[in-house]
């Protein structure tokens, strides 16, 4: 008779928590026997309308992914009754708001999944006091949880987030991110070109926060990037140096800066024999305003130009504008 008053779904662990600023905390006698050293479990969670629980329901990894596709309807469809009236935390966000055409600038696969977990990363990252980890677990969850087996696919993914974080960065003055971006992303980008561009976008954003010695390295790491193409892809070479002086032309900059790409750029203004291409050198060194190395570059070419050349009238031009223009750059003795 005993056994009959027993509850048919007996208690497996009960216990009173309460929501604190960072959320709610699974207990970790609870976590211990729930959930192992398993590395990836999860759960649907469920509110009913009456609002007197939550539901959290484990699921395989199969039907997480469906939800996740369904993932914007659900909100739309609930999004006034979950979204608060008011939100102190939240008073930066209507200042700032996630540009996305700036982050999104080569489409992926995963990309409608991933903008959904970036935009609430984007406003944890605006909230005060910042919740940091909070913030960076999103941006972690995002950059492991939708890699595919391409490698095009996965530098495209790594490249956006380091667009996003670079406007966070700069948005919400987090210089220390530069380094984690630096070291956790960078070396994941296996497409030369991203990797470059990536390293464009932290060399600018370095300078224009007056982070002068990370700028100073990611310059190391670009110019290396532009030797380690085969001098028979002249093609490429020059659009990474287009890229390059895009990037710094209008940035305060370093000597240390200045040092390197004079000498890169002449390095390649002598040992290119193509015209075309020397003329280029001269533009670029004529865009960062080192008017006596452009100067004394478009005189070497026009003098060693046969009298027939067609590219006589165009370097003459050069050097004639290069010569009444004010020299502004620090001569050295």
């Amino acid at each position: 008779m005993e056994e009959n008053n027993k509850p048919e779904n007996p208690t497996f662990y009960e216990e009173i928590i309460k929501k604190t600023k960072t959320g709610i905390t699974f207990p970790k006698d609870l976590r211990d026997a729930l959930f192992g050293d398993e590395e990836e479990i999860y759960f649907k969670i469920i509110v009913p309308n009456q609002r007197d629980k939550i539901i959290l329901e484990f699921i395989d990894k199969s039907e997480a992914n469906n939800y996740i596709k369904k993932e914007r309807e659900v909100k739309v469809k609930s999004g006034k009754d979950l979204k608060p009236k008011t939100s102190v935390k939240a008073s930066k966000s209507i200042e700032f708001s996630p540009n996305w055409g700036g982050y999104f600038i080569y489409d992926f696969k995963n990309q409608d999944k991933v903008r959904p977990i970036l935009e609430s990363a984007f406003y944890k990252f605006s909230e005060t006091p910042l919740n940091l980890e909070d913030a960076m677990g999103r941006v972690k969850y995002a950059l492991v949880s939708f890699l595919t087996s391409t490698k095009t696919e996965n530098a495209k993914l790594y490249f956006s987030v380091i667009r996003f974080l670079s406007d966070v960065i700069e948005k919400f003055n987090l210089p220390n991110l530069i380094d984690w971006i630096f070291e956790k992303i960078i070396p994941n980008v296996e497409s030369k070109f991203l990797y470059e561009q990536a390293l464009l976008e932290l060399l600018e954003l370095s300078l224009k926060i007056n982070r002068y010695e990370k700028a100073e390295l990611f310059i190391f790491y670009i110019l290396k990037n532009i030797d380690d193409y085969p001098r028979s892809e002249l093609y490429n070479i020059f659009n990474s140096f287009k890229e390059l002086v895009k990037k710094v032309k209008n940035i305060e900059r370093t000597e240390k800066i200045d040092i390197l790409l004079k000498e890169k750029l002449i390095e390649y203004g002598e040992g290119v024999s193509d015209s075309d291409y020397k003329i280029q050198i001269v533009e670029f060194l004529e865009d960062l305003n080192y008017i006596e190395l452009a100067y004394k570059l478009a005189k070497d070419i026009q003098n060693s130009l046969p009298a027939d050349s067609v590219k006589v009238e165009e370097i003459r031009k050069i050097v004639k504008r290069l010569y009444i223009t004010p020299i502004t750059e620090n001569k050295k003795e």
